[in-house]
């Protein structure tokens, strides 16, 4: 007994660099036992120091195995640290350049101990963006300077003052503080947050965060990087960081750069009052994605965003905008992008039953969807939630060829006002997917009238619903802006504007400025009387209906197949496309996803489907952890409502999209 005690107290040496000392100081050695604790051992490293300072947001952390010692209680024996641990003390907190999607740069106190999960919330609470789980850090793309840009020097917006308002106190009531502040209404004074109101410098910042900025110039649109392939599209999404992961772990270190993007394609609960710098936000990532075909659009809805975007610049450089009061006045304008995002849920089953309206109207179906000879003629009848067809109107009495039930369906645009065409895309759950289906209408009324109705039907409502006539206007609003205004000149003969800060390249080589400013200022009659917000709003949603929003793109190989296929994802489905053609192969929803697990041993996800349909892949460019991430990322996206918590389930967050490190 006495030889056992005498091995457990032997005393050993432990060297602990701080980097307080600086990079050219020598570690601190000091001499332990394998029963002291890490908290002892922190003390007397701060002792030996001999310096008077707050130390309190110091950690270890163990270089070898690349992790932070964060459990003060454990001892040196539990940890598994011996002599020749290399150990550093350091701050939880370090400063961090953050690039923002309008484009400036912050520089801000990030915390390097925990999951970059919790770090995006406490950042997200420092600029005033509610609802954090929605975001992620990447890292930069990398851009080859030339000569004469390197001489260019970035503004960096200082904001570690502001940031280290929220390090006071511990840890512990630090992570209270987080989760009940994620769904909570802000305390705001002269329309920003208070502790962006300590300093002038501060109150700056903070209007440059929530402003929208003005129009790039041409000569900074052709240096961003643009990509030109859906291969470029893959490698994109390569870039995220792991969310279970704390950045020291991923090799991030004090002062680098890191981009904060919206990750997940689902905006919840937008409130224009609190939500300034989201919206101006997820504006700008918008505009971008536009900017350099990040996603497709019409030549018309083209026309439209630039619109808009001339729009917005020319409100937010006006010096009589006032912000805040335009933002007081903005509910009504507000329900239509909610409409689009959940619905109104009003209405009786009894009413359904009985007095559901249903519209008999002569639409196509296509076999091909480009040429008019592709298209079939039938006759269709809209009732509660499902479409029947019918070979011709007198048979509509009859079996119908086929009934669809829409709910759970997504529903697209496919339109040309200016070509009359109308068009809607539907993809219909199917046993092994989704099944795609177009139905082209003869004229707006029609058009506006099934829009609305599908949406509806998407949703699990019925055109007795109070929400059909508000679906109904929006849509009809929303073709009158891509209406041509051509009978009035006055207006524009009297604007001058740079085309091309407002298009994307592929207009810019397409067309002269002279063709394209009187075709922006015909879609700007259309919107100039919208409030700074409104159009906001508008752009959103307009971005927000394009077929191909919020898809994120990975190269993958499916099992069985010896080529490398595309996998997009997208809020609620899976997306198999062929890497050669670029068409959609095939289409999983998750509502009908049973299971889906990873083996990281081969990297490979399987995912299990209703029916007994199994599919699995492996990543080929990007790590299967981000891929898993996503899937569960919108997962429990899908968990939150209005019914539920205010709090933000950080563990339940992990549970979905950590896998096995977290475990």
């Amino acid at each position: 007994w006495l030889f056992l005690s005498s091995y457990r107290m032997a005393a050993w040496d432990l060297s602990v660099t701080v980097e307080d000392l600086g990079p050219d100081a020598p570690p601190i050695v000091i001499s332990v036992t394998s029963d002291l604790h890490i908290g002892r051992v922190i003390l007397d490293v701060v002792q030996k120091t001999q310096l008077q300072r707050d130390w309190s947001d110091h950690a270890l952390w163990w270089e070898q195995k690349q992790q932070w010692l964060l459990r003060t209680a454990w001892t040196l024996e539990k940890c598994g640290i011996h002599a020749d641990a290399k150990l550093v003390l350091t701050p939880q907190h370090k400063p961090l350049q953050l690039g923002l999607p309008n484009g400036v740069t912050v520089r801000l106190c990030a915390c390097f101990s925990r999951a970059v999960f919790h770090t995006v919330v406490e950042i997200c609470k420092v600029l005033n963006i509610r609802h954090p789980e929605e975001l992620s850090l990447l890292r930069p793309v990398e851009v080859k300077k030339k000569k004469k840009d390197k001489d260019h020097v970035q503004n960096i917006y200082d904001l570690t003052d502001v940031s280290s308002y929220f390090e006071a106190g511990s840890l512990a009531s630090a992570k209270l503080n987080v989760t009940t502040w994620i769904y909570s209404i802000p305390c705001l004074y002269n329309g920003m947050p208070v502790h962006f109101t300590d300093s002038p410098k501060a109150e700056d910042i903070y209007k440059m965060l929530s402003m929208c900025q003005p129009s790039p110039s041409p000569e900074a649109l052709a240096k961003m990087y643009r990509p030109a392939s859906i291969v470029d599209k893959t490698h994109i999404h390569t870039r995220w960081l792991d969310s279970s992961r704390t950045l020291m772990q991923q090799g991030v270190q004090q002062d680098d750069t890191l981009w904060l993007r919206f990750k997940y394609n689902t905006f919840y609960d937008l409130e224009p009052k609190y939500d300034a710098v989201r919206l101006t936000q997820l504006y700008e990532q918008a505009r971008w994605a536009i900017l350099l075909e990040d996603i497709d659009c019409t030549e018309e809805e083209m026309m439209l965003f630039g619109a808009l975007q001339y729009h917005i610049s020319k409100l937010a450089q006006s010096e009589s905008q006032n912000r805040v009061s335009g933002i007081e006045d903005l509910d009504c304008a507000l329900q239509s992008l909610e409409l689009k995002l959940e619905g109104d849920k009003s209405g009786t089953t009894d009413m359904i039953v009985r007095d559901t309206p249903y519209f008999l109207f002569r639409a196509t179906r296509p076999t091909a969807l480009l040429t008019l000879k592709g298209y079939k003629q039938y006759w269709f009848k809209f009732k509660d939630t499902s479409i029947s067809y019918y070979k011709n109107q007198e048979e509509r009495f009859g079996e119908p060829i086929q009934q669809l039930n829409l709910k759970g369906s997504d529903v697209s645009p496919d339109v040309n006002v200016a070509g009359q065409k109308f068009c809607i895309k539907l993809l219909i759950p199917a046993p092994e997917g989704m099944n795609e289906l177009y139905l082209r209408c003869e004229d707006e009324q029609q058009y506006s009238q099934w829009m609305a109705a599908c949406r509806l039907g998407s949703k699990g409502l019925t055109l007795a619903d109070s929400s059909f006539q508000r679906e109904k206007k929006s849509i009809q609003s929303f073709l009158s802006m891509q209406r041509s205004n051509s009978g009035d000149q006055s207006a524009q003969t009297s604007e001058n504007i740079n085309t091309f800060s407002l298009l994307s390249p592929r207009y810019q080589k397409k067309y002269k400025a002279k063709q394209l400013t009187p075709r922006i200022l015909d879609s700007y009659q259309n919107v100039a009387r919208l409030s700074m917000t409104e159009a906001i709003l508008k752009f959103l949603q307009i971005w927000q209906a394009l077929p191909d929003f919020g898809i994120s793109y990975f190269m993958v190989r499916f099992k069985g197949s010896r080529k490398d296929e595309v996998l997009g994802i997208a809020n609620n489905r899976l997306i198999r496309i062929d890497l050669g053609v670029g068409d959609v192969v095939k289409t999983w929803r998750y509502s009908n996803m049973r299971q889906w697990n990873v083996n990281w041993d081969i990297r490979q996800v399987a995912i299990e489907f209703d029916g007994n349909i199994n599919m699995a892949f492996g990543c080929v460019t990007a790590d299967c952890k981000i891929v898993h991430e996503y899937i569960g990322g919108y997962i429990f996206m899908s968990t939150r409502g209005r019914d539920r918590s205010d709090t933000l389930n950080e563990e339940l967050f992990h549970k979905l999209t950590g896998g096995h490190e977290v475990l």
